[in-house]
């Protein structure tokens, strides 16, 4: 079983997940706990590490500094670090299609998740809301 990957990659992007999803809850915790501020500085620093872990690990992967090891990779990349923060998974994208030199695909990407993502979030408070009013405790 354990040499079938139909059953290695799932239980590896799952492992890793399963790390990533827990590292950041604690961390980000830990984080506002101890900086105590109304801005999401847990949240930035876990993007921006995340970032840096995905360019990181993306390019020693890429140049086989780590060996060829699918699962390795998918558990790392797809598993923790996309559980960690989508966002690097977003920004390692961005890359691609920048040093593709596919600019417009870049700018058409990056606009589109920025202002869609937005969007589509204060389209779901709104769906919520309208599902489900706000308690007021008077």
């Amino acid at each position: 079983m354990l040499q079938n990957p139909a059953f290695r990659t799932p239980m590896a992007i799952a492992l890793g997940a399963i790390l990533g999803a827990l590292s950041r809850h604690f961390l980000s915790s830990w984080i506002s706990h101890w900086v105590g501020s109304d801005l999401p500085i847990g949240t930035l620093l876990i993007n921006l590490t995340g970032c840096f872990g995905m360019g990181l690990l993306a390019t020693l992967f890429g140049q086989r500094v780590l060996g060829h090891a699918p699962e390795l990779q998918l558990m790392l990349t797809t598993g923790f670090l996309g559980s960690y923060t989508t966002f690097s998974s977003y920004e390692l994208d961005l890359a691609r299609l920048a040093y593709q030199r596919e600019l417009a695909a870049d700018g058409l990407y990056w606009g589109a998740s920025t202002l869609l993502g937005f969007g589509s979030l204060l389209l779901g408070v709104w769906v919520a809301r309208a599902i489900a009013p706000p308690v007021t405790l008077d």
